[in-house]
């Protein structure tokens, strides 16, 4: 690219190479006239022999052949994955055996927003917000364990509004009340393992009894809880929670009107609404329920999380795939 004051700027490589084509001037009094190299000069004859004018300006500097480039493949599957499932470039990379800096840029080049900058349910772009956020993480499995309630309503037969529209979603609904699932979840702060249920309530009793299911699966995968953290519910303030958790776990609770306290938990629930919930159609609430437990297994033995550099849950608990050490 030329700068403002150059000689050989178009029209100036035009002149040069009419006085050499045209006038039939040597390369060197025109380089020497034009002070540039006579090889500069018989590149811009040359050009203007093969392609006139049209041949004066600057060419991309960008090479012919990329043969190192990412397949056009191999691309679509990255931009897939991004439209249909939601993923950032980390999970799209460890799933496809990728860099996560080599699946970013392929990202950029089709022109992908940020996930933040896009709404969940509908993938229009939104403003951008910058928010910076305070992290940690335990350093052994069962430190802490996080125990969150996910209210979710239950699809009527036939679909809901997010498959039929509100209009007909209504109607399918026929002034039945179908309820709600409550989810009782526990995830281990370290190694981001799940264990998780669906319920009819958020009693006092619906809790205490899931946490001593949860706390025997964690010991059957050599995890000794010693630290739960929940929010201030009042299933959580009872004595009979109180007395499930026993004399050895310590039992620890949010700040009020302070979800990000247990955010962990709090992802889960959110990840388990994009991939599980409402990742597809359901003509019932008995065939996303049939699929739960399903996806509770990918979750804790096949998703890559990026917290964990691309690795499960079972990567980090090796009695959770059989391996004792």
């Amino acid at each position: 690219m030329s700068h403002a004051n150059a000689q050989l700027t178009p029209a100036g490589r035009l002149r040069l190479a009419k006085l050499v084509v045209e006038k039939k001037w040597p390369l060197r009094r025109a380089a020497e006239r034009w002070n540039c190299s006579v090889t500069t000069a018989k590149r811009w004859a040359d050009r203007y022999r093969s392609h006139g004018v049209a041949g004066m300006v600057d060419r991309s500097s960008r090479l012919m052949t990329s043969p190192r480039r990412t397949p056009t493949r191999v691309e679509r599957r990255v931009i897939g994955m991004r439209v249909t499932r939601r993923w950032g470039p980390a999970r799209i990379a460890y799933r496809l055996g990728m860099q996560p800096s080599t699946v970013h840029k392929i990202l950029r080049r089709y022109g992908c927003p940020p996930l933040a900058w896009t709404d969940p349910a509908t993938g229009v772009r939104l403003r951008s917000s910058r928010r910076q956020v305070r992290r940690y993480e335990w350093d052994q499995p069962g430190d802490m364990v996080h125990v969150d309630i996910k209210k979710l309503g239950r699809i009527p037969d036939g679909g809901g509004w997010r498959v039929h529209g509100r209009t007909k979603g209504k109607k399918n609904r026929r002034g039945i009340k179908h309820g709600y699932w409550f989810i009782h979840n526990a995830v281990d702060d370290c190694t981001r393992l799940a264990y998780s249920e669906l319920l009819d309530d958020e009693r006092k009793e619906s809790a205490a009894g899931f946490w001593t299911r949860a706390n025997a699966y964690f010991e059957s995968v050599g995890i000794t809880v010693q630290r739960v953290l929940t929010d201030n519910g009042a299933c959580y303030q009872s004595k009979l929670f109180a007395e499930s958790l026993g004399e050895n776990i310590t039992h620890k609770r949010t700040r009020p009107y302070r979800p990000q306290t247990n955010g962990k938990v709090e992802r889960f629930n959110r990840t388990a609404l994009e991939e599980w919930a409402y990742a597809r159609p359901y003509a019932s609430e008995t065939e996303r329920a049939d699929l739960f437990s399903e996806w509770l297994h990918t979750y804790n033995h096949h998703r890559g999380h990026t917290a964990l550099g691309g690795k499960s849950p079972a990567d980090l608990v090796p009695n959770l795939c059989g391996q004792y050490t």
